[in-house]
């Protein structure tokens, strides 16, 4: 047993090594671009943009970690299947579910990398990439605007811009939130922008377009200005250097030390409570994974490694879609998140105990 064993370890973690690095390559790869033109067309330092791709890293292995433990399982056990090693296995007296030992062994370590990564290395990597992209602001405001996006970086001002071309814009959408009243809008068909030197500022050149415009009789409501020109300062000051930390930046113990102060205080913490749950629930998932793809794998039986990727990539996507409306209804306080983010991992468990136990008998 203890050869089949190690047979079964060796088989399996090169595929787990070569799809965890092609996964998140194309993970990476997604980004590759936006990174590219930060640095050719708006003149950021390679030296950031290279810190920033390094921090996108431990984020993607979230992702990549559950599904190439899959992927490794399956490529494996397919193979065995398909070269009847599985029959001589069987045939030497070798029950089937003897062979989940090791696979379990797998999975647990991997899921206590994911939770080291959801616990620590995640949310550090999540909140040093908002505080770079504030230094970079601070830097270089240019580098903030970017077609397509609504921008939330500069001081009480939300922007969506269309087009781009050096420094021209084109279908420009501004909109200023006040606590205190209506958003204002300012919509323009295009202008241009232009950094202010030793400055954390942007003048913007608006034509041909629209403003709300207080009403002098009713401050909380606004009349249309069309105007050719309009001229305007977008300000991203220095004076909050403090980064406020997100749900995803924060550590468990950071998030219940929210949690029971928001409490105190009477206020909704599902979105909180939802984070800390889905943290617990996720690092879990490759000891799923790894426990489902064994007897899809034998069952399926099929030797090409295309096929076995491509039912792996959509058992993942049917999981990560499962968890995704799970937590759209944590956050919304319809279940409990303390229940309902652990549901995807209880109907995968489920169907890996069924399809276990019909490979095995």
């Amino acid at each position: 047993m203890r050869i089949i064993r190690n047979y079964i370890l060796r088989e399996c973690i090169i595929p787990f090594i070569m799809a965890l690095i092609v996964l998140t390559c194309v993970f990476l790869l997604g980004n590759l671009i936006q990174l590219t033109n930060m640095v050719i067309n708006k003149g950021v330092s390679i030296v950031t943009v290279g810190r920033a791709f390094t921090l996108m890293v431990p984020v993607f292995l979230g992702y990549t970690i559950p599904i190439a433990c899959l992927i490794a399982v399956m490529l494996a056990f397919g193979r065995f299947a398909a070269d009847n090693e599985i029959i001589a296995i069987r045939t030497s007296g070798i029950h089937l579910g003897r062979l989940l030992t090791p696979l379990a062994v797998l999975g647990l370590i991997a899921s206590l990398a994911m939770i080291i990564l959801n616990e620590r290395v995640i949310p550090y990597a999540h909140f040093e990439q908002r505080r770079l992209l504030k230094n970079l602001g601070a830097e270089n405001p240019t580098a903030l605007l970017e077609a397509g996006m609504f921008i939330h970086s500069f001081q009480n001002q939300i922007i969506f811009i269309h087009k781009i071309e050096e420094n021209k814009m084109y279908n420009v959408t501004i909109y200023q939130p006040k606590p205190d009243g209506p958003t204002r809008t300012i919509i323009a068909k295009h202008g241009e922008f232009t950094p202010v030197p030793g400055k954390d500022q942007v003048k913007l050149k608006l034509m041909d377009g629209t403003s709300d415009e207080p009403n002098l009789e009713n401050p909380e409501s606004f009349y249309k200005l069309n105007f050719k020109e309009y001229f305007m300062t977008l300000d991203l000051s220095k004076s909050d250097e403090n980064v406020e930390k997100k749900p995803q930046s924060m550590t468990l113990k950071e998030l219940q030390a929210e949690i029971a102060r928001l409490e105190m205080h009477f206020i909704d913490t599902a979105r909180l409570r939802t984070e800390y749950f889905r943290k617990i629930s996720w690092s879990f998932s490759p000891l799923i994974f790894t426990l489902i793809g064994f007897p899809l794998a034998v069952i399926t039986n099929r030797r090409e490694k295309s096929a076995n990727v491509v039912l792996a990539v959509l058992c993942f996507a049917f999981y990560y879609l499962f968890s995704l409306g799970c937590e759209a209804l944590s956050k919304k306080g319809i279940l409990p998140a303390g229940l309902v983010m652990w549901i995807p991992n209880m109907v995968a468990g489920l169907g890996a105990v069924v399809l276990n136990y019909k490979c095995a008998f």
